[in-house]
């Protein structure tokens, strides 16, 4: 699979979670979660603009809390125009973003942002039922390989 989300190459960092250790690294993840991306995973406000060919787009933070579930390290935010941040993930060295092609050739900086708190994100309930969804949708992948 061709990968396009930032990061990809260097993206060699094993699980943390033996629970997790079918995943392989960040790449592998990805090939997962493009087969559980969905309308009901991306963030309500847009769904609208969601479809098959931007799979990515709104599934940020979800996708960034349930890497560092498996990879450990930290999620970062890139803030955005109307106050939201962009996650992505920092684990020891390695920076990756796995869902950064939604935003297409825009090139976005991955230096100096503040760490995410997963506290913060999902005192939202409706975030934090999408990230479950992933996670267990992501569980039963896992389970019938």
């Amino acid at each position: 699979m061709g990968y396009r989300f930032y990061g990809w190459e260097n993206a060699d960092v094993k699980p943390a979670d033996e629970m997790f250790a079918a995943v392989r690294d960040p790449r592998g993840l990805y090939d997962l979660l493009s087969g559980i991306w969905c309308a009901d995973t991306c963030a309500p406000r847009m769904r609208s603009r969601w479809s098959p060919d931007n799979r990515t787009l709104g599934q940020c933070s979800i996708t960034a809390f349930l890497a560092q579930d498996i990879f450990g390290g930290k999620v970062y935010g890139i803030l955005r125009e109307g106050g939201n941040y962009h996650c992505y993930n920092v684990v020891g060295g390695c920076v990756f973003d796995l869902t950064s092609e939604q935003f297409g050739d825009e090139k976005l900086c991955y230096e100096g942002n503040p760490e995410q708190s997963r506290e913060v994100h999902f005192s939202k309930t409706e975030k934090r039922e999408r990230y479950e969804y992933l996670r267990s949708e992501l569980l039963k992948k896992l389970s019938r390989k």
